[in-house]
């Protein structure tokens, strides 16, 4: 990446700060950050030296003498903080998979300066005087779709962030988006804080209670006490790869009831990491935001940019999933009751038993034990095998890297290559779990992909997950939902990587959020196919491929349980968009709000809602506000996707995947519904997701 000019009191910073691996151009393989020689003393010089050189690319476009143009403002605009995007990619990838204490207290000043900063751009007059120029002659530039696209973008951006807002409400937005910044580190840090908490940590001493657990989870359990101090004990802890077993298997329901109450009251429990105030709060600013716009809610304000356009859209999309989803669960919930009563008569069905009696259920209705099935999910094996599903799609090529620089030894690296070898990207793993990482899966970008005048820049993604960790007997052993996800993230990473944007702002997954999840969900479809099956599920110890007698039961299970998967997401969703829906957030009682939700929507005691407020990252960390549908949204698209290949009669058609990889590689450069029908022919059609989960015929 070519050096910004930076002007004298740049220099000086750089100066101050010489030998700064996250300022100087890194002397690294393919350009990728010097994560070995990062240290916690260089993070905050480098962002205050970035955020003036920023501050400097600004003033040169708003001072430049020449009437406004495509190239010295639209152009010169999205070019500019490149310098802030490596250090970003760094450090807040690092925050987020390994972060500590001190990382922490970095980010709680870097984020109000970062939101400065982005005020101080987007709400700079005379730069979107200069933008608004552009935009206004757009129709006479002769400009191709993709500079259409980046004109009409960068002035909505300015616009939906308060550039056309009077003096006063400016700075109070200026206000409201830094406190914002604050609260959305508060709520994530609280979570990590109480699931890390030693309240948070059950240590079991009688191996009896642990009846019906596998071994190989009790195994874990036991690593975790001894490094934990516990030998001869076992350790359970709110992380999902550490309670997940119980629930499906451990014949003890008191203990599955503690670590299923664990997990669900999260940043609800009255002490220094609740997040109920932190809720309270949020909402009223992002109320207040949303009618400095003149928008009712924070939902519509939001969604002005998706493909849903305001909550009416969603809600009425939801309602339409919601109805045949809780009549599944309704019917899986009676089914379960039977088995109940055969152990305990005479009592109810309770959120900690679902998992247990479905596992029962599912042995007997399909003779399928996911037990009988992880020893052929190893985790380098799984890998490997969406991997080969991304060659035989699209033709690229993955190989290894040793000797790269990582934050942290369990990190792994890959080169991405076409098939003459032309680089594609680079491709981080971090896949298991530790005290510095929040809960869940993700994709990040870590330096973006962009086409300039010295050619074709590829992008540094990170896939990061939260599976089991190798045991002193067995390998990571993934579950099939962990397949599912490995899968799902990595449909995102692909999105990334195959991208051909000439414009960073424009690239990857910088898509409407209701489309971002088209390209990871579409992944998750090949994982269970029995062609791809066969290239990737191999046993731990014999090396055996997964039989067919196996894959068929897979297949025959595949829409097992799906009211209680739907209901739990879909649930989620509504609480989401009814949270969002407020237009005033006096006298809010989140746990009372939650509770009216899920009795207006009808939800079954027996199912906790997939995300309960008070640990909800989604929507109160991580930007997915009024935005957790897309990910129903986005599965009839790739539902329907995928319907496109299976009906050609192949898996992966040539035409098909070069027509979807056209998709992947546009990124946000067209309209999404435009680039969706080109590749089908059509909208997509919602039957083909109620049909995949047996909803209907």
């Amino acid at each position: 990446m070519k050096k910004c000019l930076i002007f004298s009191i740049i220099a000086m910073s750089l100066l101050a700060c010489n030998k700064n691996p996250l300022l100087d151009q890194p002397n690294t393989p393919y350009g990728v950050p010097a994560f070995d020689q990062v240290k916690l003393s260089h993070y905050m010089p480098a962002f205050e030296a970035a955020i003036e050189e920023q501050k400097a690319e600004i003033d040169a476009i708003v001072n430049n003498e020449a009437e406004p143009t495509f190239e010295n403002t639209i152009v010169a605009l999205d070019r500019t903080g490149m310098t802030l995007e490596r250090v970003e990619g760094v450090f807040f990838n690092v925050l987020e998979a390994d972060g500590n204490d001190e990382m922490n207290e970095i980010a709680e000043k870097v984020s109000p300066m970062l939101s400065e900063l982005s005020d101080g751009i987007i709400l700079n007059e005379a730069l979107f005087k200069r933008v608004k120029f552009v935009y206004d002659q757009r129709e006479q530039l002769g400009l191709n779709p993709e500079q259409m696209r980046l004109v009409t973008e960068t002035y909505k951006r300015f616009a939906d962030n308060g550039a056309n807002l009077p003096e006063d409400k400016k700075e109070r937005l200026k206000a409201i988006n830094q406190e914002l910044a604050l609260l959305s580190l508060k709520f994530g840090n609280n979570v990590v804080a109480e699931t890390n908490s030693d309240d948070m940590k059950r240590f079991i001493t009688d191996e009896a209670l642990l009846k019906g657990l596998p071994e190989s989870a009790k195994a874990a359990a036991a690593e975790e006490a001894e490094a934990a101090g516990h030998p001869g004990e076992w350790l359970f802890t709110p992380k999902r790869t550490s309670f997940t077993p119980v629930l499906q298997y451990c014949e003890n329901r008191d203990l599955r009831k503690e670590l299923l109450m664990d997990y669900t009251t999260r940043g609800n429990r009255n002490n220094d990491n609740d997040n109920k105030a932190v809720i309270i709060r949020e909402m009223e600013l992002r109320i207040e935001k949303a009618q400095l716009f003149g928008y009712d809610n924070p939902a519509d304000y939001i969604l002005a940019d998706c493909m849903a356009k305001n909550h009416q859209t969603v809600d009425a999309f939801l309602q339409s999933v919601w109805a045949p989803s809780l009549a599944a669960a309704k019917r899986e919930a009676a089914a379960l009751q039977e088995l109940l009563d055969q152990d305990l008569p005479g009592e109810k069905l309770q959120p900690w038993d679902w998992w247990y009696y479905a596992e029962k259920l599912r042995k007997a209705k399909y003779a399928l034990d996911e037990e009988e099935i992880k020893p052929y999910f190893e985790l380098d094996n799984v890998r490997k095998g969406a991997f080969g599903v991304a060659t035989k799609l699209y033709g690229v090529q993955f190989e290894k890297l040793e000797n790269m620089p990582v934050y942290n030894p369990e990190v792994e690296v890959f080169k991405v290559t076409e098939a003459d070898g032309s680089l594609v990207g680079i491709l981080y793993t971090d896949y298991f779990p530790r005290a510095g990482k929040r809960p869940g899966a993700w994709m990040n970008q870590i330096l973006p992909q962009y086409i300039d005048e010295n050619g074709d820049h590829r992008p540094v993604i990170i896939n990061v997950g939260n599976f089991n960790k190798p045991t002193a007997g067995n390998p990571s052993l993934l579950s099939m939902d962990d397949v599912e996800t490995l899968f799902h993230e990595f449909g995102h990473a692909l999105h990334g990587l195959l991208s051909k944007a000439h414009y960073k702002s424009l690239s990857g997954t910088n898509t409407p959020r209701d489309f971002v999840e088209l390209p990871s969900q579409f992944m998750e479809n090949y994982a269970y196919e029995p062609e791809v099956l066969k290239t990737y599920a191999f046993h731990y110890q014999t090396g055996e491929v997964i039989p067919d007698e196996l894959i068929a039961k897979i297949n025959a299970a595949g829409k097992f349980n799906q009211g209680f998967v739907t209901t739990e997401l879909l649930s989620a969703s509504i609480l989401d968009m009814d949270f969002h829906e407020l237009t005033t957030a006096e006298g809010l009682d989140v746990n009372a709000f939650e509770a009216q939700s899920l009795a207006k929507m009808g939800m079954i005691d027996e199912i906790i809602v997939r995300y309960r407020p008070t640990f909800y990252n989604h929507i109160f960390t991580t930007g997915y506000e009024a935005g957790y549908y897309s990910y129903t949204w986005a599965a009839v698209l790739d539902a329907d996707a995928f319907a496109a290949f299976k009906e050609t009669g192949d898996l992966f058609d040539a035409e098909t995947a070069k027509r979807f990889r056209h998709l992947l590689e546009q990124g946000g450069t067209r309209d999404a519904q435009e680039l969706y029908i080109e590749f089908r022919g059509k909208e997509a059609d919602p039957a083909n997701l109620l049909r995949r989960k047996g909803f209907i015929e």
